[in-house]
C-alpha cells in the first residue's frame, strides 16, 4: 500500500463533478483505492462516498492506494488533483 497527501486546490472542492472524475479515474484500476479528509474516509470508486468527505478548497486529503497498480492510480489521482479537476 501507498499512499500520498494532496491539496485540494479548486474553488469549489470536491463536488459532484470532481468527485464523478475521481470515480471514473479510480474505476480505470483495479486497486483499492481510499480517500480520507480528517476523520472521514471513502472508497474513491463511489461518488456517493467521495461527497461525504466534504473535502473543501485547501482542504488536504490523503489517498490511499493498494494493489497491483497502486503507483499508477495513485499518480493518476494526484495529477487529477493537482489539475483542479479541469475547472480552472
Amino acid at each position: 500500500m501507498i499512499t500520498q497527501t494532496v491539496q485540494i486546490l479548486n474553488k469549489i472542492g470536491l463536488h459532484a463533478r470532481p468527485a464523478s472524475l475521481l470515480v471514473k479515474t479510480a474505476e480505470s484500476f483495479r486497486s483499492n483505492i481510499t480517500i480520507k479528509n480528517g476523520d472521514r474516509s471513502a472508497t474513491a470508486k463511489s461518488m456517493i462516498n467521495l461527497l461525504t468527505l466534504r473535502a473543501k478548497q485547501n482542504d488536504r486529503v490523503t489517498i490511499e492506494a493498494d494493489g497491483d497498480d497502486e503507483k499508477e492510480a495513485l499518480s493518476a489521482l494526484v495529477r487529477l488533483i493537482n489539475s483542479k479537476f479541469g475547472e480552472e
